[in-house]
Order: structure tokens, then C-alpha cells, then sequence
């Protein structure tokens, strides 16, 4: 086995776990353990769910799987609609992909094209500092550049890059996009809104994700947002772009569009995207698949997803959650001693000092896993920032578990 983001040369132990269920993965070994990064930020409403594992269970025995390309099926169609009905109203296309660097992908091809078949000579796009989108080659192209794809360097496009905008420089993030909007070949920019994932859990405001909305609008540049972590939820609203006021042009959507359950990604484009492939020529068709795109038992599971989301309380267990991780955080400060403690809806965060090495390169990473592992508690430290965001479902005494070992970590390290 070659695991992902995992040295083997540390010699690190890999648990093998048997099941799961609610926000517990049980391991062979006996244990039970939270899983407070919701397996990599894709499971919402906890493991196992009853009506999602039902889905797909129906669903294998009708229709495993079918070539998408010219044919559909009903789970597809109730994945669409459903979407359709819950997210803003002007993105009217919804192109099914496999995972969040393949939706960003889709993304990228669909702005380039849009602007290719317009016969405009739009092709730069602009990214933002720390952040990422993926590890396909046009994702890590427009992810930060260094230990994540310096191997891969040769393979990856030249983007234009603007500052993370950070408490008291929004103006100079605002500024260099402005400079980059107003080059007559810029094509799009792509965020991550409010809060970069993997770039450690950084959080920018809602009023500068409206302002560089605004900007990109001013100049006719289209607007991406990358919202795979940030949707469902995530930051208190189903999408992040909400607490904006603001509508991407395309949005790419996956992980917790299953609940979590097995792979699936949508990117959800507006009409003028669509027009500008729509022809009777067919060397203007939007040139992109994979052999498993919409496969009928990923959708059975989204279309599950989107009726517990129609059905049940699903924001009100995201706000009760939402409040209890800004109270641990408080209560923690009160007692230890840690850095830019933060949190956005259901996602907490908080920096430990150390004398080393800083950010997702941090010594301190591999030590605080084997930390929480020894405590039954699934984090995995960027570097030296700690986060917590586990599945909605997770108890209070499974919240306080992972909290007493956070706590316990920053008096330890």
C-alpha cells in the first residue's frame, strides 16, 4: 500500500479500521475513535447514515453503472433538480465529475472555453496565496506553489497570484486583483471563500469576498469558487459564498454532496457558460469526461443527501455545533496558551507555538498525530495548526474528547 500525504520512511502506524458509524471509526484493534476531521472534511451528517446506506443499496440492484455521454438516468436527474432547487438561481448547469480537484478541472476548462468560443484571448487565471485546489495538474496549478508540487513544477501553468487577504491587508489583496482584472487577458479568478482549507485554515472576511466578487464583475472576469470543503455547511451556511451576498459564475461542489459517503463532484456553471459550448458544430462541445461520470450509485447517495437536507434540521444541528467549537476554543484560551484561535461555523482552529519550523511543514505534525492517535481522536495537524471539524452528528462527550486532547496537546508541545 502507498498511502496519500503519508511518509512511509517514518515508519508511522497505519490502524485498520473495520466500521463506523455516527462520528466513530472502529478500528481492529478494538478501539473506537472520533474522527473530528470528518475523513478529510467529506462526512456531514456522520458514518453509516441510515438512509444514505439505504440508497445505495436499493440503488445497486437497479443500475450500477452507465456511460454518461449522450444517456442519463433518474438518480442524475434528482441529483440536478435537487441542486437546482437549492442553490442560486443562475447556475443553471450542473456537470457531473468525480472528486473536488476533478470539479476544479471541469471549472478551469469551462472558463477558458467560455472565453475561447466568445473569440476573446482570455486565458490568464488568478489565484490567492496559500491556497488549494487539488492535485491534478490544473488544480495544483492553481494551488500554492512549494512542497506540495515542487516536482512537479514543469507540468504546471503560469497563474496571476494576489495576496492572502489577512486582518488589516484586505486593501493590498483588493488591490493587486484589481491590477490583475484589468489585463486584457485575465480570465477568472478562483477562491476558496472564507476560509483556505489545506493552507491552514485560514479565515478571510465575507465583506472581501464581496469586494473581489465586485471587482472581477467590473471587469467582465469570471468569478470560480471553489466551495468543495466550504459547502454543506461547513461555515454555518450551505454555502460559504452566502455570507457574501455574492453568486460565482461556477462553483465547484463535492465531499459532503454525498453526505460523504463514496465519491461524486458536480461543477454548477451559469447559462452564458453553457451558450457559449452550445452550437450545431460539434467541435464545440464541452470536452470533458471520466468513464464513472454521475455513476448511478454516487448519485443515489446525493440524491439521499439533498432529501435529509430538504427533510431534516440539518442547520440547526450545524449551528448547535457551530456553538459549541467557538466554546471550547474560549474555554481553552482560558487555560492554555496558543495563537489566532479561530473559528467559521462548524470549523475551529488555533496555531501552537513552537520554536521550529511553522506551517504545514512543521516538525510538530507527525508528534501531535501520534498524540491524538494514542487518545482515540482522528486530527491530523496542519503542521502546527490544530483543527477540529467533525460530522454533525458527533456527541458531546465525543466533542470533549477531542477537545481535552487539543487542550492537552497545547500544554504538552
Amino acid at each position: 500500500m502507498w498511502h496519500p500525504f503519508t511518509q512511509h520512511g517514518l515508519e508511522e502506524p497505519v490502524p485498520l479500521v473495520t466500521h463506523a458509524e455516527g462520528a466513530l471509526l472502529h478500528t481492529a484493534d478494538g478501539r473506537a475513535v472520533v474522527d473530528a476531521v470528518s475523513s478529510w472534511w467529506v462526512t456531514t451528517h456522520g458514518h453509516g447514515h441510515p438512509r444514505i446506506k439505504a440508497a445505495i443499496a436499493e440503488q445497486a440492484q437497479k443500475l450500477d453503472q452507465i456511460i454518461f455521454a449522450g444517456w442519463t438516468h433518474e438518480p442524475a436527474e434528482q441529483v440536478a433538480a435537487g441542486l437546482r432547487a437549492i442553490m442560486p438561481e443562475s447556475l443553471t448547469r450542473v456537470f457531473f465529475s468525480d472528486s473536488g480537484s476533478t470539479s476544479v478541472e471541469v471549472a478551469l476548462k469551462m472558463a477558458l472555453g467560455y472565453w475561447h468560443w466568445r473569440g476573446e484571448d482570455r486565458h490568464r487565471i488568478v489565484v490567492m496565496e496559500n491556497s488549494y485546489h487539488g492535485d491534478t495538474i490544473g488544480a495544483m496549478s492553481v494551488g500554492e506553489r512549494g512542497v506540495f508540487n515542487q516536482p512537479y513544477a514543469p507540468l504546471l501553468f503560469d497563474v496571476g497570484r494576489i495576496p492572502f487577504p489577512a486582518a488589516g491587508a484586505e486593501q493590498q489583496a483588493l488591490d493587486a486583483l484589481e491590477a490583475l482584472c484589468r489585463q486584457p487577458d485575465t480570465a477568472a479568478l478562483i477562491v476558496e471563500p472564507l476560509i483556505l482549507g489545506a493552507g491552514g485554515m485560514l479565515v478571510y472576511s465575507p465583506e472581501t469576498l464581496a469586494a473581489m466578487h465586485a471587482i472581477c464583475a467590473r471587469y467582465g472576469v469570471l468569478f470560480i469558487a471553489d466551495e468543495v470543503m466550504t459547502a454543506w455547511g461547513r461555515t454555518g451556511t450551505l454555502l460559504a459564498c452566502e455570507q457574501a451576498g455574492i453568486v460565482p459564475d461556477i462553483l465547484c461542489l463535492s465531499k459532503g454532496l454525498t453526505g460523504g459517503a463514496v465519491p461524486l463532484a458536480v461543477t454548477m456553471a451559469s447559462e452564458p457558460i453553457f451558450e457559449a459550448h452550445y452550437s450545431t458544430d460539434r467541435a464545440r462541445m464541452f470536452f470533458h469526461s471520466s468513464s464513472y461520470t454521475a455513476n448511478p450509485i454516487a448519485c443515489a447517495a446525493a440524491a439521499a443527501n439533498l432529501a435529509i437536507w430538504r427533510e431534516e434540521p440539518v442547520m440547526d444541528r450545524i449551528a448547535a455545533l457551530a456553538g459549541k467549537q467557538a466554546a471550547w476554543i474560549e474555554k481553552l484560551g482560558q487555560f492554555c496558551h496558543f495563537d489566532n484561535p479561530r473559528t467559521l461555523g462548524t470549523v475551529a482552529a488555533l496555531d501552537l507555538r513552537t520554536s521550529g519550523t511553522s506551517g504545514y511543514m512543521s516538525d510538530l505534525a507527525p508528534r501531535l498525530m501520534a498524540f491524538f492517535r494514542e487518545r482515540d481522536v482522528l486530527l491530523r495537524p496542519l503542521g502546527n495548526t490544530v483543527y477540529a471539524m467533525p460530522p454533525y452528528c458527533v456527541t458531546d462527550d465525543q466533542l470533549a474528547q477531542v477537545w481535552n486532547a487539543i487542550g492537552e496537546a497545547v500544554i504538552s508541545f
